[in-house]
């Protein structure tokens, strides 16, 4: 992995050295991950000046799971607790010959970029801007290996408490099962908080799990995700409980379906991310149900659940190969329930099969 993250370093030098930044001060820990690898909390990363350091408050542990620092990053620990690593970054800089200093002004606060500026008063501070999440956007194969990894094991715990007895049992247990299987099968832990919503609890969008037991006719919707080596993948799917399902549920259900499938069916490189939001909108949108639709349908994953691209009306920019992003188109009726379909795919071109499907739960409505 040393060459790969040395690769990312140096992509990112010439973008600094492209806008007259000789040196780069990258503080946002998932940007410091995919630039050098696992990093202790609050560490960053200093670029250029003829070595690339880790500053860090305390040694890495190298737990397993976690990871060490990129073996070519020098890593410098804080003499003592309670110092600034960017600071301290910042204070290096100015022993070297440069004049600009490019940092994540989008990630630091106000108070540390005044206690940066207060070490380096000479340095003129250059805006990052988004430099390293653009360089995220496009995964290499072994990002998408976690990513297919983190998929399986999501399918494979959602897929066995299917198999158990679900009527009595609560949102919060459920939910909080769910994120014990997702571990016994070897992720790092969950992508991000389980939702678990039933009856007219899964009308309400972004449902927090809670004591209401799962009864005899209600929709279930789940919503979950794995972390495997960092990176993070997301399902989502709907069921009913215990009976056939009522009319209006499979009206509703075989509607976000087909606005899955065709936002799924719009991924494509090339594709505006504007024009796979609108595939998927204008299914849900023409069936009456404008009002209630969320404000995206889908958005890139990785080191973070939620990155870009973003697949939204006003959203700028086209998809390329290689780029992981969800499909999550729902409809959410308060008071009486709602159905969520969410998958994770690759953007593959046609020619290699199209768009890579990582999470294979089924998507029939069952009725369990």
């Amino acid at each position: 992995m040393s060459e790969v993250y040395e690769a990312r370093r140096a992509r990112l030098r010439e973008r600094c050295h492209s806008s007259g930044s000789a040196t780069a001060l990258v503080t946002r820990p998932a940007n410091i991950r995919y630039l050098a690898g696992a990093a202790p909390a609050g560490a960053v990363l200093l670029l250029g000046g003829g070595e690339d350091v880790l500053v860090c408050g305390a040694p890495p542990r190298g737990e397993i799971g976690e990871g060490r620092p990129d073996e070519a990053v020098r890593v410098q620990v804080l003499p003592s607790p309670g110092g600034d690593p960017a600071v301290a970054a910042a204070d290096l800089v100015t022993a070297l010959d440069v004049e600009s200093l490019a940092v994540e002004e989008h990630h630091l606060t106000v108070a540390r970029h005044r206690a940066i500026r207060s070490v380096a008063p000479r340095l003129r501070l250059a805006d990052l801007g988004g430099a390293v999440e653009q360089l995220r956007v496009i995964k290499d194969e072994e990002e998408v290996s976690c990513l297919r990894i983190g998929a399986e094991i999501a399918d494979q715990a959602l897929g066995e408490l299917l198999e158990s007895i679900l009527v009595g049992r609560t949102e919060r247990h459920l939910a909080l099962e769910l994120e014990r299987r997702l571990v016994d099968h070897g992720a790092d832990g969950p992508a991000f908080r389980t939702s678990v919503a039933t009856g007219p609890n899964s009308g309400r969008p972004g449902h927090v799990p809670t004591d209401r037991r799962v009864e005899e006719g209600d929709f279930l919707s789940v919503c979950l995700g794995a972390t495997y080596r960092g990176y993070r993948c997301e399902i989502g799917r709907t069921f009913v409980i215990g009976t056939s399902p009522a009319d209006w549920q499979i009206e509703l259900y075989d509607l976000v379906f087909a606005a899955q499938r065709a936002g799924r069916e719009a991924l494509a490189p090339g594709a505006a991310y504007r024009a796979v939001d609108r595939a998927a909108r204008q299914v849900l949108d023409s069936a009456g149900h404008g009002e209630r639709l969320p404000p995206l349908m889908g958005h890139g994953v990785g080191l973070e659940i939620d990155e870009d691209p973003q697949l939204a009306p006003a959203a700028m920019g086209k998809l390329d190969a290689c780029v992981p992003v969800t499909v999550e188109p729902g409809v959410h009726l308060p008071g009486r329930g709602g159905v969520r379909i969410d998958d994770t795919l690759v953007v593959r071109p046609e020619a290699d099969g199209g768009p890579e499907l990582l999470t294979i739960t089924t998507k029939e409505l069952l009725a369990l």
